[in-house]
């Protein structure tokens, strides 16, 4: 019976630890993503000849993360795909449209961490449903996290830093048009950059403790 007991017991920690994994444990700590320092790229080849650069502007998101074990952390990102920037108006118009992003139906790109292996000294494999165009597929990220650091105003910071590739096609991205010389307008294969700060979110305060009870006086 002891045995038995023993044998449940250990097994549950077992199945906790791996349901954590990728989606934070109660010892993770929260941090928010500084909007005023993060950027979300991506790069695809045009033209066989060039590599079109761009950005979206407008990135928010939150994070847990547990020191003691950093497998146990996770993180959640949302990006506005009307935020798109690749320096070219007309360019960015296009992207918005139907033939691509179609922001009107699908107005956010969303990230969300299902697992995070380790891959050397403060290095990861960080894989998570990308959810784009309407469709949801895993990516893998390679992904470095800094150690904290407070800033001199008092906050504790830290930085991740993330990249990967992906085909657009998965996710019904498709638009194309051949070229005359062979080959198409644009690679299927684009690649993705990520950098952000994160701040810690400040402990909740606690409440005041109650007043003690007065003390009665005594009966004569």
């Amino acid at each position: 019976m002891n045995r038995l007991i023993t044998t449940l017991f250990v097994t549950g920690l077992a199945l906790g630890s791996l349901g954590s994994i990728g989606r934070g444990s109660a010892r993770a700590a929260d941090w928010d993503l500084d909007g005023s320092h993060v950027t979300a790229q991506f790069s695809v080849r045009h033209m066989m000849v060039s590599t079109v650069r761009g950005q979206f502007d407008k990135v928010t998101g939150t994070a847990k993360v547990d020191d003691a074990d950093l497998v146990h952390s996770s993180i959640d990102l949302s990006i506005d795909v009307n935020s798109i920037n690749t320096r070219e108006p007309k360019r960015d118009a296009h992207l918005k449209s139907p033939d691509f992003f179609d922001s009107a139906k699908n107005p956010t790109i969303t990230f969300k961490s299902t697992k995070i292996e380790k891959a050397g000294k403060n290095k990861f494999k960080v894989t998570g449903d990308l959810t784009m165009h309407g469709a949801t597929h895993p990516v893998t990220l390679a992904t470095e996290l800094t150690p904290a650091v407070k800033d001199p105003w008092g906050m504790t910071r830290r930085g991740v830093s993330a990249t990967g590739k992906l085909s657009r096609k998965d996710w019904g991205l498709t638009w194309n048009k051949a070229l005359d010389a062979g080959g198409m307008v644009l690679s299927d294969e684009v690649t993705l950059s990520f950098d952000a700060e994160l701040v810690a979110k400040a402990a909740p305060a606690k409440a005041p403790a109650a007043p003690a009870a007065p003390a009665k006086a005594p009966t004569k």
